[in-house]
């Protein structure tokens, strides 16, 4: 009898475990089959007073052309952060909006990085020359490093989400998810202009 107890017990809490699992995004994904096989934000965009905005943040990395990048050399400017790897739905639809607006600033003024989170050159590149981006984007995948840079403040938990850093390099402003509309950027980087003029 105790032994048929005990044996209840441990399935019983093995199905608890269990049904823990089944809040999880990417698991119930794959239970799906939907194939995104990333979570997607939902676009909300969050900007910090100039009180809130916590440390300055750096980071740096090889790019997809195979040359060093180092957000320090862009102190000075806002900088336009942009999360995103190539089989990313929601990355192929804001790609041209991301390089639309970075072709409408000032390069003096202001600075645009990718930072890609699963892809080696060979898959970035296509991408890259597919859509006309012409700024740089950081390979991250063997290191976490640029990821890691902002975990502490704004940890960029979906793909694509794109950070603004203000000219003191401090997260200024976030969109979680794909960017919809040029506009929504362009105000936010003419805003943080602004407070420096």
């Amino acid at each position: 009898m105790r032994g048929r107890w005990s044996l209840t017990a441990v399935a019983l809490a093995a199905a608890l475990v269990l049904t823990g699992c089944t809040s999880d995004p990417l698991a119930d994904q794959f239970r799906e089959g939907s194939g995104k096989n990333y979570i997607a934000g939902d676009g909300t965009i969050t900007v910090y007073d100039s009180a809130e905005r916590g440390d300055a943040i750096e980071f740096s990395g090889e790019t997809v052309e195979g040359e060093q990048y180092d957000s320090a050399d862009d102190a000075g400017k806002v900088q336009v952060v942009n999360f995103w790897y190539a089989g990313c739905a929601p990355c192929r639809v804001e790609a041209p909006i991301l390089q639309e607006v970075h072709e409408a600033v000032d390069a003096d003024e202001v600075s645009f990085a990718g930072v890609n989170v699963r892809d080696q050159a060979g898959t970035a590149a296509p991408f890259e020359k597919e859509y006309g981006i012409t700024y740089p984007s950081v390979l991250d995948v063997e290191t976490g490093e640029a990821q890691l840079a902002f975990a502490g403040r704004v940890p960029p938990a979906a793909v694509p989400t794109t950070i603004v850093l203000d000219q003191d390099g401090k997260v200024a402003a976030r969109v979680l998810g794909q960017l919809k509309d040029a506009s929504i950027l362009q105000t936010i980087i003419d805003d943080l202009l602004a407070e420096q003029a």
